[in-house]
C-alpha cells in the first residue's frame, strides 16, 4: 500500500484571493480619514507574501505609519482564517485530476492541514473533495484548540497519522511551507514542495525538500516516476 500525505491549502486550494481580500479589508480598516494609501496589486502582494515579507512591512509599503502597520498585522492575523473570507478559496487547476489519478491507482490519500476540522470539512464538501479523503484520513486542528506555531503543529499531526494508520509500503509528503518540510523530515518521509502555495522557490529550497514542482499535478508525476509498482519493491 502506497500513501501520500498532502497539505490542503497550497497543493489543493488556491488561497491567494482570500489573502488579498483580507489585506485590502484590513488596510482600509486602519486607514485614517483623508489618508492616502497605496493598495498593492494582487501580484505584488502575493509576491511579498510568498517571500515571507512581514505583515507590518507590507502595511508600510501600502502607506501605513508604524502604529497603523502594527495594528494592521494583528488584524490581518485575526481575520485571514475567519469563515467569511474562506469563500474566496478555489481549487487549483489540475489538483482534482491529480487526486483522481492517484485514487485510480490505489494510493491512500491523507490530508494534513492547519485548518480547523470544521472549516476543512466545509471546504471538502463545498468543492466535492471529500471523495478523496475518508473521514479517518483527515488530520486537522480541533475547532477549539489553541494553536502553537505551524512548524510545531504539523509534525504533531503527521506523527498522529502515522500512529493511527497501518504501515505503508511507501509514504510521500506534498506541501508548500516550511512546516510541511519539517514534518516530513522529522519522520524521514520524502517531501515534494509545490510552488502553487504561499512560499516561493527560494524559501522552499532553504527547507531542503526532496523535490520542487510547480503544482500537485507535477508532484504526482514525480511520485509515479520514483515509486516502484506494487509487488516490485526489493526486486
Amino acid at each position: 500500500m502506497q500513501r501520500i500525505f498532502t497539505d490542503f491549502d497550497g497543493p489543493i486550494m488556491d488561497v491567494s484571493e482570500r489573502y488579498y481580500q483580507v489585506y485590502q479589508h484590513c488596510l482600509h480598516q486602519v486607514q485614517e480619514v483623508g489618508q492616502a494609501l497605496t493598495v498593492l496589486s494582487k501580484a505584488d502582494f502575493w509576491r511579498l507574501k510568498r517571500a515571507q515579507i512581514p505583515e507590518r512591512q507590507i502595511g508600510q509599503f501600502s502607506g501605513l505609519h508604524d502604529d497603523q502597520a502594527r495594528y494592521f498585522a494583528r488584524l490581518r492575523r485575526d481575520t485571514v482564517h475567519s469563515v467569511p473570507y474562506l469563500v474566496h478559496d478555489q481549487v487549483l487547476p489540475g489538483a482534482i485530476a491529480a487526486l483522481e489519478h492517484l485514487q485510480r491507482l490505489g494510493y491512500e490519500l491523507v490530508v494534513v492541514t492547519m485548518r480547523r476540522t470544521q472549516t476543512l470539512n466545509q471546504a471538502l464538501n463545498q468543492h466535492n473533495l471529500e471523495r478523496f479523503f475518508a473521514p479517518d484520513h483527515r488530520y486537522a486542528l480541533p475547532d477549539d484548540y489553541r494553536k502553537e506555531a505551524d512548524i510545531i503543529e504539523k509534525p504533531r499531526l503527521i506523527g498522529q497519522a502515522l500512529a493511527d494508520l497501518s504501515p505503508a509500503q511507501t509514504t510521500w509528503m506534498i506541501g508548500d511551507t516550511e512546516a510541511d518540510m519539517a514534518a516530513a523530515h522529522a519522520y524521514d518521509i520524502p517531501v515534494i514542495a509545490v510552488l502553487s502555495g504561499i512560499r516561493d522557490r527560494e524559501r522552499l529550497l532553504s527547507c531542503n525538500p526532496t523535490w520542487v514542482t510547480p503544482d500537485l499535478y507535477e508532484a504526482v508525476n514525480v511520485i509515479l516516476d520514483k515509486t516502484p509498482a506494487e509487488g516490485t519493491a526489493g526486486k
